[in-house]
Protein backbone atom coordinates (compact mmCIF):
# COMPACT_ATOMS: atom_id res chain seq x y z
CA UNK A 1 0.00 0.00 0.00
CA UNK A 2 1.35 3.03 -0.27
CA UNK A 3 2.15 5.85 2.39
CA UNK A 4 1.87 9.53 2.25
CA UNK A 5 4.58 11.64 1.37
CA UNK A 6 6.31 14.09 3.16
CA UNK A 7 4.06 18.06 3.28
CA UNK A 8 5.82 20.65 2.05
CA UNK A 9 4.77 24.26 2.82
CA UNK A 10 1.75 25.59 3.62
CA UNK A 11 -1.11 23.68 4.33
CA UNK A 12 -3.38 25.88 2.02
CA UNK A 13 -0.46 26.02 -0.73
CA UNK A 14 0.29 22.43 -0.87
CA UNK A 15 -3.48 21.58 -1.82
CA UNK A 16 -3.83 24.06 -4.07
CA UNK A 17 -2.49 22.19 -7.17
CA UNK A 18 -4.91 19.25 -6.23
CA UNK A 19 -7.81 21.25 -5.36
CA UNK A 20 -6.79 23.02 -9.11
CA UNK A 21 -6.34 19.21 -10.64
CA UNK A 22 -10.20 18.47 -9.59
CA UNK A 23 -11.70 21.33 -10.71
CA UNK A 24 -10.27 21.07 -14.21
CA UNK A 25 -11.13 17.00 -14.58
CA UNK A 26 -14.43 17.93 -12.62
CA UNK A 27 -15.55 20.45 -15.98
CA UNK A 28 -14.30 18.26 -18.80
CA UNK A 29 -15.73 15.13 -17.37
CA UNK A 30 -19.19 17.04 -16.86
CA UNK A 31 -18.74 17.96 -20.34
CA UNK A 32 -18.23 14.45 -21.69
CA UNK A 33 -20.88 13.04 -19.64
CA UNK A 34 -23.01 15.77 -21.93
CA UNK A 35 -22.06 15.40 -24.48
CA UNK A 36 -22.13 10.88 -24.29
CA UNK A 37 -25.77 11.47 -23.93
CA UNK A 38 -26.21 14.27 -26.27
CA UNK A 39 -24.80 12.74 -29.58
CA UNK A 40 -26.61 10.12 -29.61
CA UNK A 41 -29.97 11.39 -28.55
CA UNK A 42 -29.49 13.81 -31.20
CA UNK A 43 -28.57 11.16 -33.85
CA UNK A 44 -31.19 9.10 -33.44
CA UNK A 45 -34.21 11.75 -33.02
CA UNK A 46 -32.91 12.95 -36.60
CA UNK A 47 -31.64 9.84 -38.07
CA UNK A 48 -33.90 7.06 -36.34
CA UNK A 49 -31.00 4.59 -37.34
CA UNK A 50 -29.31 2.68 -34.50
CA UNK A 51 -26.41 1.67 -37.05
CA UNK A 52 -25.88 5.78 -38.48
CA UNK A 53 -25.74 6.26 -34.54
CA UNK A 54 -23.08 3.79 -34.06
CA UNK A 55 -21.28 5.51 -36.83
CA UNK A 56 -21.50 8.57 -35.54
CA UNK A 57 -19.76 7.40 -31.72
CA UNK A 58 -17.32 5.53 -33.81
CA UNK A 59 -16.24 8.35 -35.40
CA UNK A 60 -15.85 9.96 -32.14
CA UNK A 61 -14.33 7.45 -30.26
CA UNK A 62 -11.90 6.14 -32.75
CA UNK A 63 -9.52 9.27 -33.13
CA UNK A 64 -10.39 9.46 -29.05
CA UNK A 65 -7.96 6.55 -28.74
CA UNK A 66 -5.88 6.90 -31.72
CA UNK A 67 -4.94 9.92 -30.40
CA UNK A 68 -4.40 8.97 -26.84
CA UNK A 69 -2.10 6.06 -27.07
CA UNK A 70 0.27 8.23 -29.42
CA UNK A 71 0.66 11.57 -27.62
CA UNK A 72 2.06 9.95 -25.02
CA UNK A 73 5.67 10.74 -25.48
CA UNK A 74 4.48 14.07 -26.51
CA UNK A 75 2.78 14.63 -22.97
CA UNK A 76 6.22 13.19 -21.09
CA UNK A 77 8.61 15.78 -23.48
CA UNK A 78 6.94 18.21 -23.77
CA UNK A 79 5.05 18.58 -20.44
CA UNK A 80 1.07 17.93 -19.34
CA UNK A 81 0.29 21.67 -19.34
CA UNK A 82 0.28 22.40 -22.61
CA UNK A 83 -1.26 19.43 -24.46
CA UNK A 84 -3.88 19.95 -21.70
CA UNK A 85 -4.82 23.08 -22.77
CA UNK A 86 -4.77 23.10 -25.96
CA UNK A 87 -6.38 19.83 -26.42
CA UNK A 88 -9.80 20.88 -24.35
CA UNK A 89 -9.70 24.73 -26.46
CA UNK A 90 -10.21 22.44 -29.70
CA UNK A 91 -12.68 20.43 -28.28
CA UNK A 92 -14.44 24.21 -27.20
CA UNK A 93 -14.29 24.93 -30.92
CA UNK A 94 -15.43 21.93 -32.36
CA UNK A 95 -18.13 21.06 -29.99
CA UNK A 96 -19.41 24.53 -30.39
CA UNK A 97 -19.34 24.65 -33.88
CA UNK A 98 -21.91 22.04 -33.69
CA UNK A 99 -25.42 23.86 -32.57
CA UNK A 100 -24.27 26.84 -34.87
CA UNK A 101 -24.12 24.85 -38.00
CA UNK A 102 -27.35 22.92 -36.96
CA UNK A 103 -29.07 26.31 -36.43
CA UNK A 104 -28.27 27.55 -40.05
CA UNK A 105 -29.44 24.13 -41.66
CA UNK A 106 -25.68 23.21 -42.64
CA UNK A 107 -24.84 20.30 -40.45
CA UNK A 108 -24.92 17.08 -42.30
CA UNK A 109 -24.17 13.59 -41.50
CA UNK A 110 -20.42 13.45 -42.34
CA UNK A 111 -20.08 17.11 -40.91
CA UNK A 112 -21.17 16.05 -37.68
CA UNK A 113 -19.05 13.22 -38.19
CA UNK A 114 -15.61 15.13 -38.77
CA UNK A 115 -16.81 17.55 -35.84
CA UNK A 116 -16.91 14.85 -33.27
CA UNK A 117 -13.56 13.35 -34.85
CA UNK A 118 -11.62 16.59 -34.08
CA UNK A 119 -13.39 16.23 -30.84
CA UNK A 120 -11.91 13.07 -30.06
CA UNK A 121 -8.82 13.44 -31.45
CA UNK A 122 -8.19 16.59 -29.14
CA UNK A 123 -9.93 14.97 -25.51
CA UNK A 124 -7.75 12.08 -25.82
CA UNK A 125 -4.72 13.54 -25.07
CA UNK A 126 -6.14 16.36 -23.16
CA UNK A 127 -7.24 14.06 -20.40
CA UNK A 128 -4.59 11.61 -20.76
CA UNK A 129 -2.18 14.49 -19.64
CA UNK A 130 -4.20 15.70 -16.81
CA UNK A 131 -3.02 12.58 -15.23
CA UNK A 132 0.34 13.19 -15.51
CA UNK A 133 -0.11 16.09 -12.61
CA UNK A 134 -1.54 13.26 -10.23
CA UNK A 135 1.65 11.98 -8.68
CA UNK A 136 3.19 15.65 -8.17
CA UNK A 137 -0.25 17.59 -6.91
CA UNK A 138 -0.06 14.14 -4.52
CA UNK A 139 3.15 14.45 -3.12
CA UNK A 140 3.15 18.31 -2.44
CA UNK A 141 -0.35 17.54 -0.45
CA UNK A 142 1.49 14.83 1.18
CA UNK A 143 -1.74 12.31 1.58
CA UNK A 144 -1.80 8.68 0.14
CA UNK A 145 -1.57 7.95 -3.59
CA UNK A 146 -5.36 6.07 -2.99
CA UNK A 147 -6.89 9.41 -1.44
CA UNK A 148 -5.53 11.29 -4.65
CA UNK A 149 -7.00 8.78 -6.79
CA UNK A 150 -10.27 8.42 -4.84
CA UNK A 151 -11.05 12.12 -4.62
CA UNK A 152 -10.45 12.02 -8.70
CA UNK A 153 -12.76 9.27 -8.90
CA UNK A 154 -15.32 11.15 -6.75
CA UNK A 155 -14.98 13.74 -8.85
CA UNK A 156 -15.52 12.00 -12.13
CA UNK A 157 -18.60 10.06 -10.49
CA UNK A 158 -20.09 13.21 -9.49
CA UNK A 159 -19.52 14.27 -13.45
CA UNK A 160 -21.14 11.22 -14.28
CA UNK A 161 -23.83 12.22 -11.78
CA UNK A 162 -24.29 16.02 -12.75
CA UNK A 163 -23.47 15.93 -16.67
CA UNK A 164 -26.49 13.09 -17.18
CA UNK A 165 -29.42 14.57 -15.48
CA UNK A 166 -28.58 17.82 -15.80
CA UNK A 167 -28.24 16.81 -20.38
CA UNK A 168 -31.47 14.70 -19.44
CA UNK A 169 -32.95 18.04 -18.60
CA UNK A 170 -31.28 20.36 -21.25
CA UNK A 171 -32.02 18.05 -24.26
CA UNK A 172 -35.49 17.76 -23.28
CA UNK A 173 -35.44 21.88 -23.69
CA UNK A 174 -32.77 22.91 -26.22
CA UNK A 175 -32.39 19.33 -28.19
CA UNK A 176 -29.54 17.35 -28.62
CA UNK A 177 -27.69 20.18 -30.34
CA UNK A 178 -28.08 23.33 -28.47
CA UNK A 179 -27.17 20.84 -25.14
CA UNK A 180 -23.43 20.55 -26.77
CA UNK A 181 -23.05 24.27 -26.97
CA UNK A 182 -23.03 23.62 -22.79
CA UNK A 183 -19.98 20.89 -23.31
CA UNK A 184 -18.04 23.84 -25.47
CA UNK A 185 -18.16 26.06 -21.77
CA UNK A 186 -16.68 23.35 -19.92
CA UNK A 187 -14.22 22.47 -21.70
CA UNK A 188 -13.15 26.56 -22.60
CA UNK A 189 -13.34 27.22 -18.67
CA UNK A 190 -11.21 23.83 -18.12
CA UNK A 191 -8.66 24.72 -20.27
CA UNK A 192 -8.26 28.86 -18.66
CA UNK A 193 -8.36 26.58 -15.29
CA UNK A 194 -5.21 24.18 -16.52
CA UNK A 195 -3.36 26.97 -17.39
CA UNK A 196 -3.70 29.47 -14.90
CA UNK A 197 -3.45 27.23 -11.78
CA UNK A 198 -0.77 23.80 -12.58
CA UNK A 199 2.81 23.63 -12.74
CA UNK A 200 4.12 22.03 -15.91
CA UNK A 201 5.45 19.01 -14.36
CA UNK A 202 7.58 16.48 -16.91
CA UNK A 203 8.95 14.21 -14.41
CA UNK A 204 12.23 15.62 -13.62
CA UNK A 205 12.33 14.90 -10.25
CA UNK A 206 11.43 11.32 -10.87
CA UNK A 207 14.25 10.10 -8.29
CA UNK A 208 15.30 6.44 -9.27
CA UNK A 209 13.19 6.14 -12.02
CA UNK A 210 14.22 4.69 -15.23
CA UNK A 211 15.12 7.29 -18.02
CA UNK A 212 13.21 5.80 -21.30
CA UNK A 213 14.85 6.84 -24.55
CA UNK A 214 14.65 10.50 -25.38
CA UNK A 215 12.94 9.55 -29.74
CA UNK A 216 8.95 9.47 -29.80
CA UNK A 217 8.98 6.11 -31.72
CA UNK A 218 11.57 4.81 -28.99
CA UNK A 219 9.71 6.09 -26.49
CA UNK A 220 6.56 4.28 -27.79
CA UNK A 221 7.90 1.71 -28.27
CA UNK A 222 9.48 1.16 -24.77
CA UNK A 223 6.20 2.24 -23.58
CA UNK A 224 4.51 -1.08 -24.96
CA UNK A 225 7.57 -2.95 -23.71
CA UNK A 226 6.93 -1.99 -20.17
CA UNK A 227 2.99 -2.74 -20.76
CA UNK A 228 4.21 -5.76 -22.06
CA UNK A 229 6.61 -6.86 -19.16
CA UNK A 230 3.93 -5.86 -16.55
CA UNK A 231 1.38 -9.02 -16.42
CA UNK A 232 -0.82 -7.41 -14.31
CA UNK A 233 -1.45 -3.93 -15.84
CA UNK A 234 -1.61 -5.71 -19.12
CA UNK A 235 -4.16 -8.06 -17.45
CA UNK A 236 -6.31 -4.80 -16.12
CA UNK A 237 -5.72 -3.33 -19.62
CA UNK A 238 -7.47 -6.26 -21.48
CA UNK A 239 -10.21 -6.78 -18.79
CA UNK A 240 -11.33 -3.23 -19.12
CA UNK A 241 -10.84 -2.98 -22.96
CA UNK A 242 -14.23 -5.53 -23.11
CA UNK A 243 -15.83 -4.21 -20.22
CA UNK A 244 -15.76 -0.73 -21.93
CA UNK A 245 -16.92 -2.16 -25.32
CA UNK A 246 -20.16 -3.63 -23.74
CA UNK A 247 -20.47 -0.15 -21.71
CA UNK A 248 -20.19 2.22 -24.97
CA UNK A 249 -23.02 0.04 -26.28
CA UNK A 250 -25.48 -0.15 -23.03
CA UNK A 251 -24.97 3.45 -23.17
CA UNK A 252 -24.90 4.41 -26.88
CA UNK A 253 -27.51 2.20 -28.34
CA UNK A 254 -29.20 0.02 -25.88
CA UNK A 255 -29.72 2.01 -22.67
CA UNK A 256 -31.54 4.78 -25.41
CA UNK A 257 -33.47 2.34 -27.26
CA UNK A 258 -34.54 0.75 -24.38
CA UNK A 259 -35.90 4.38 -23.21
CA UNK A 260 -37.24 5.17 -26.18
CA UNK A 261 -39.55 1.77 -26.38
CA UNK A 262 -40.82 2.89 -23.59
CA UNK A 263 -41.13 6.21 -24.27
CA UNK A 264 -40.24 7.35 -20.94
CA UNK A 265 -38.51 10.06 -22.61
CA UNK A 266 -34.59 11.35 -22.25
CA UNK A 267 -34.94 12.87 -18.50
CA UNK A 268 -35.41 9.23 -17.85
CA UNK A 269 -31.96 8.49 -19.37
CA UNK A 270 -30.71 10.78 -17.85
CA UNK A 271 -31.67 9.45 -14.17
CA UNK A 272 -30.77 5.94 -14.75
CA UNK A 273 -26.82 7.56 -15.78
CA UNK A 274 -27.32 9.68 -12.35
CA UNK A 275 -28.65 6.75 -10.16
CA UNK A 276 -25.76 4.72 -11.44
CA UNK A 277 -23.23 7.50 -10.88
CA UNK A 278 -24.59 8.97 -7.68
CA UNK A 279 -24.27 6.04 -5.81
CA UNK A 280 -20.56 5.84 -7.17
CA UNK A 281 -19.35 8.83 -5.74
CA UNK A 282 -20.08 7.02 -1.92
CA UNK A 283 -18.38 4.12 -2.81
CA UNK A 284 -15.35 6.35 -4.23
CA UNK A 285 -15.65 8.82 -1.25
CA UNK A 286 -14.59 5.10 0.75
CA UNK A 287 -11.92 4.62 -1.31
CA UNK A 288 -10.48 8.41 -1.19
CA UNK A 289 -10.88 7.97 2.86
CA UNK A 290 -9.77 3.96 3.44
CA UNK A 291 -8.93 2.56 0.47
CA UNK A 292 -4.84 2.60 1.43
CA UNK A 293 -6.46 -0.45 4.27
CA UNK A 294 -8.71 -2.25 1.78
CA UNK A 295 -7.79 -5.49 0.27
CA UNK A 296 -7.74 -4.36 -3.32
CA UNK A 297 -8.41 -7.73 -5.29
CA UNK A 298 -11.59 -8.88 -3.35
CA UNK A 299 -12.95 -5.45 -4.10
CA UNK A 300 -11.88 -4.85 -7.57
CA UNK A 301 -13.44 -7.94 -8.41
CA UNK A 302 -16.42 -7.78 -6.39
CA UNK A 303 -16.60 -4.30 -7.34
CA UNK A 304 -16.88 -5.53 -11.26
CA UNK A 305 -19.31 -8.24 -9.88
CA UNK A 306 -21.84 -5.64 -9.00
CA UNK A 307 -21.60 -3.30 -11.55
CA UNK A 308 -21.69 -5.46 -14.76
CA UNK A 309 -23.54 -7.85 -15.79
CA UNK A 310 -26.65 -6.91 -13.99
CA UNK A 311 -27.33 -3.08 -15.56
CA UNK A 312 -28.01 -5.48 -18.16
CA UNK A 313 -30.21 -8.28 -17.14
CA UNK A 314 -32.88 -6.20 -14.99
CA UNK A 315 -33.65 -3.71 -18.23
CA UNK A 316 -33.85 -7.71 -20.71
CA UNK A 317 -35.91 -9.22 -18.18
CA UNK A 318 -38.53 -6.33 -17.80
CA UNK A 319 -37.95 -5.53 -14.41
CA UNK A 320 -40.44 -2.31 -13.88
CA UNK A 321 -38.99 0.60 -12.69
CA UNK A 322 -38.18 0.52 -8.78
CA UNK A 323 -36.56 -2.83 -9.64
CA UNK A 324 -34.40 -0.96 -11.66
CA UNK A 325 -33.13 1.85 -10.51
CA UNK A 326 -32.36 -0.31 -7.61
CA UNK A 327 -30.19 -2.50 -9.58
CA UNK A 328 -28.84 0.60 -11.35
CA UNK A 329 -27.98 1.90 -7.07
CA UNK A 330 -26.12 -1.51 -6.30
CA UNK A 331 -24.41 -0.96 -9.17
CA UNK A 332 -22.87 2.23 -8.48
CA UNK A 333 -22.25 1.57 -5.00
CA UNK A 334 -19.39 -1.31 -6.90
CA UNK A 335 -18.31 1.01 -9.76
CA UNK A 336 -16.90 3.88 -7.43
CA UNK A 337 -14.28 1.70 -6.31
CA UNK A 338 -12.77 0.48 -9.71
CA UNK A 339 -11.30 3.71 -11.28
CA UNK A 340 -9.02 4.83 -8.12
CA UNK A 341 -7.82 0.95 -7.43
CA UNK A 342 -6.42 1.25 -10.99
CA UNK A 343 -5.71 4.97 -10.75
CA UNK A 344 -3.21 3.82 -8.10
CA UNK A 345 -1.91 0.64 -9.41
CA UNK A 346 -0.80 2.92 -12.39
CA UNK A 347 0.75 5.21 -10.08
CA UNK A 348 2.98 2.81 -8.26
CA UNK A 349 3.96 0.66 -10.85
CA UNK A 350 4.97 3.25 -13.71
CA UNK A 351 7.66 5.15 -13.30
CA UNK A 352 7.14 8.92 -13.77
CA UNK A 353 9.14 9.50 -16.71
CA UNK A 354 7.21 7.27 -18.56
CA UNK A 355 3.94 7.81 -17.18
CA UNK A 356 2.17 9.76 -20.09
CA UNK A 357 3.70 7.37 -22.40
CA UNK A 358 2.83 4.25 -20.62
CA UNK A 359 -0.53 5.87 -19.11
CA UNK A 360 -1.76 6.78 -22.97
CA UNK A 361 -1.00 3.42 -24.30
CA UNK A 362 -2.76 1.98 -21.88
CA UNK A 363 -5.78 3.81 -21.38
CA UNK A 364 -5.76 3.51 -25.59
CA UNK A 365 -5.80 -0.18 -24.87
CA UNK A 366 -8.42 0.11 -22.35
CA UNK A 367 -10.42 1.88 -24.78
CA UNK A 368 -10.06 0.36 -28.11
CA UNK A 369 -13.42 -1.09 -27.29
CA UNK A 370 -15.27 1.98 -26.86
CA UNK A 371 -15.23 3.43 -30.65
CA UNK A 372 -16.84 0.34 -31.40
CA UNK A 373 -19.72 -0.30 -28.67
CA UNK A 374 -22.19 1.69 -30.48
CA UNK A 375 -21.04 -0.60 -34.05
CA UNK A 376 -21.85 -3.61 -31.98
CA UNK A 377 -24.83 -2.48 -29.81
CA UNK A 378 -26.59 -1.41 -33.33
CA UNK A 379 -25.66 -4.71 -35.17
CA UNK A 380 -26.73 -6.65 -31.92
CA UNK A 381 -30.07 -5.00 -32.02
CA UNK A 382 -30.21 -5.46 -35.75
CA UNK A 383 -29.71 -8.92 -35.35
CA UNK A 384 -31.51 -10.14 -32.29
CA UNK A 385 -33.73 -7.64 -31.16
CA UNK A 386 -33.27 -5.07 -28.34
CA UNK A 387 -33.86 -7.90 -25.52
CA UNK A 388 -32.02 -10.66 -27.00
CA UNK A 389 -29.01 -8.21 -27.37
CA UNK A 390 -29.35 -6.90 -23.56
CA UNK A 391 -28.80 -10.95 -22.46
CA UNK A 392 -25.90 -11.59 -25.09
CA UNK A 393 -24.55 -8.58 -23.46
CA UNK A 394 -25.26 -9.15 -20.06
CA UNK A 395 -23.52 -12.61 -20.18
CA UNK A 396 -20.48 -11.62 -22.10
CA UNK A 397 -19.81 -8.79 -18.96
CA UNK A 398 -20.41 -11.68 -16.44
CA UNK A 399 -18.14 -14.07 -17.91
CA UNK A 400 -15.33 -10.96 -18.31
CA UNK A 401 -15.25 -9.90 -15.18
CA UNK A 402 -15.49 -12.95 -13.37
CA UNK A 403 -12.63 -15.46 -14.77
CA UNK A 404 -10.03 -12.92 -14.55
CA UNK A 405 -10.13 -13.74 -10.57
CA UNK A 406 -8.73 -16.99 -11.69
CA UNK A 407 -5.65 -15.71 -13.04
CA UNK A 408 -2.16 -15.64 -11.03
CA UNK A 409 -1.18 -11.94 -11.64
CA UNK A 410 -4.43 -10.68 -9.66
CA UNK A 411 -2.01 -11.32 -6.82
CA UNK A 412 0.35 -8.15 -7.54
CA UNK A 413 -2.79 -6.05 -6.64
CA UNK A 414 -2.16 -6.21 -2.54
CA UNK A 415 0.77 -3.10 -3.29
CA UNK A 416 3.73 -3.43 -1.74
CA UNK A 417 7.06 -2.10 -2.57
CA UNK A 418 8.26 -4.34 -4.65
CA UNK A 419 6.44 -2.73 -7.85
CA UNK A 420 7.99 -2.44 -11.49
CA UNK A 421 8.46 1.83 -10.87
CA UNK A 422 10.84 1.04 -7.92
CA UNK A 423 12.82 -1.80 -9.66
CA UNK A 424 13.64 0.51 -12.11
Amino acid sequence: MSTPMRATGPAPHRWRGLIALLAANGLAWTGTRLASLAVPWFVLSTTGSALQTGLVVFAQMAPYVLAQALSGPLIDRIGPKRISVLGDVVVAVAMGAIPLLHASGTLSLPLLMLLLAVVGAAEGPANSAKSVFVPDVTTRAGVPLERTTGLLGTVERTASTLGPAIGGVLIGAWGGSGTLAVTAVLAAVSACLTALALPDSRGEDAGTDAHPPTGYFARLKHGFGFIRGDSLLLAIYCMVAITNLLDGAMFSILMPLWVMDRGLGPEFLGLLAAVLSGASIASSLVAAAWGHRLPRRLVYLGGFFLAGAPRFLVLALGAGVPAILGTYLIAGLGSGFLNPIIGALQFERIPRTMLGTVRGLGTAISWAGIPFGGLLGGALVTAFGLMKALLISGAAYFVTTTLPGLLPQWAGMRGGKDTPAERN
